[in-house]
């Protein structure tokens, strides 16, 4: 098949069967765009809508954006995980807002010096908003274009992602750019599935050769298994006099990096602190490794804090930006 018979069987089919109605596209501007393609990193469609829903309604504008607190825009993000993503998009709106007058870069290289903007993300930003010739290569894309072409091996390897992005632009249409990359990643969401995909309802069927070579679950490879570490920390939920509680600001990198959160530790004491009782230990993943926290109740006699900590009562600490499983264990103190 050639690339124009590639591009026209499944724009075709997304005609019919693409998804035309996700809150990024009405209107497709750039700004919409870009917060959709962050948020869509790692993270489900259904997942992402109601939180994109939300931050538009509090930041409808780069200017919004790039003007309003970070602790504001966590505080949005919240629940959504993999939380540098915020934290690069508010750096990524305030160098629009400074050295771009607050319009979105057109040019590729530019938009790609961004904070958290990769190659395929700059990609189906500019396809999208502005209809330019990019390719794209998400996880969804890799897999149909991996099963489409056979191509084996775990799509995280250089080698193999190679591949994959001289196969991905040499397919690229001359027209319907934004239609195209978004056709390309509803297929690989709604049909061409990792698990159990409806290869009958695929456009791309007759020429996909893992269906022809019997290779479909086979290709593409997992990524090669490793151990994930288990951490162990104790969540310091520390009380002053008046009932307020202990935060302090996470570092920039590491377990929720720039959220704000009760003091871990691994000892599970604090120095002027007395310890009134424990709570259940949570268990939380991350990507990498996963992290078993065990909350300790302590009371101090402390009303200062340090330049990177506060007091803050427990309806003050639901405002701010904290990690899921923190908000959820501060609502039943």
């Amino acid at each position: 098949m050639t690339a124009g018979h590639f591009s026209t069987r499944l724009l075709k089919w997304f005609d019919r069967h693409g998804r035309h109605d996700l809150p990024w596209q009405h209107p497709r501007n750039a700004y919409r765009v870009w917060l959709a393609e962050v948020m869509l990193q790692q993270t489900q469609v259904t997942t992402v809508i109601p939180y994109y829903r939300r931050f538009l309604r509090r930041f409808p504008g780069i200017a919004a954006l790039a003007c309003a607190p970070l602790d504001d825009v966590l505080a949005l993000w919240s629940g959504l995980g993999y939380y540098a993503r915020a934290r690069n998009l508010h750096a990524a709106a305030q160098i629009i807002v400074r050295e771009h007058d607050g319009r979105f870069p057109q040019d590729f290289d530019t938009v790609l010096e961004l904070p958290g903007i990769g190659r395929s993300t700059a990609g189906a930003i500019l396809a999208q908003a502005f209809g330019q010739r990019h390719a794209i290569l998400d996880g969804n894309v890799r897999r149909v274009l991996a099963r489409w072409a056979a191509i084996p091996g775990w799509p995280g390897a250089a080698r193999v992602q190679q591949k994959l992005w001289t196969l991905a632009e040499h397919l690229l249409p001359g027209k319907r750019l934004a239609d195209y990359t978004q056709a390309l990643m509803d297929l690989g969401a709604t049909v061409c599935t990792a698990r159990q995909p409806r290869c009958a309802e695929c456009p791309l069927q007759r020429d996909c050769k893992a269906r022809a070579k019997k290779l479909i679950a086979e290709i593409p490879a997992p990524r090669p298994r490793r151990m994930r570490p288990l951490k162990r920390e104790h969540l310091l939920l520390i009380r002053d006099p008046r009932g307020r509680l202990l935060l302090e600001r996470r570092p920039p990198r590491g377990i929720w990096g720039g959220l704000w959160s009760p003091p871990l530790n691994r000892s599970g004491r604090w120095t002027g602190a007395r310890q009134q009782g424990i709570c259940p230990v949570i268990h939380h993943g991350f990507t990498h490794f996963d992290l078993e926290l065990q909350p300790v109740l302590l009371k101090s006699a402390a009303r200062t804090a340090a330049a990177n900590q506060r007091w803050a009562t427990l309806a003050e600490a639901q405002k701010l930006g904290l990690a899921a499983p923190v908000r959820q264990l501060l609502k039943t103190l």
